[in-house]
């Protein structure tokens, strides 16, 4: 183990000791035959890119309230800052996002 760095040998070495442990813990903790832990799986289908479109008049009658705030804080022109916010929401579509976690699988498609 001399090509690692020693903080990735000393995590290894550490997840080698308390493996075995964890396992024995479980067997006693559920008996000797414990049932097998069923992960949840969760799949969701989301259309924000038409949730966005239904929404987009509100951004941009809201728009000329950006001249009410400081001027650090204030875009150069609002309309432009709404239109370029709502063109980076509307390319969210098409995005699928994994999230798996030792108890449940979740899966989130963009549409």
């Amino acid at each position: 183990m001399r090509s690692y760095p020693s903080a990735v040998r000393q995590f290894a070495m550490a997840a080698a000791e308390t493996l075995p442990a964890t396992r024995h813990a479980q067997a006693h903790a559920y008996g000797r035959h414990a049932p097998p832990r069923r992960r949840v799986v969760v799949r969701l289908w989301l259309p924000i890119t038409a949730i966005f479109w239904l929404l987009s008049p509100f951004p941009l009658l809201l728009a000329p309230l950006a001249y009410l705030a400081p001027p650090q804080f204030r875009p150069a022109n609002p309309y432009a800052a709404v239109l370029a916010i709502g063109r980076l929401l509307t390319s969210l579509g098409g995005t699928v996002v994994h999230v798996d976690t030792p108890d449940a699988l979740v899966s989130l498609r963009l549409f």
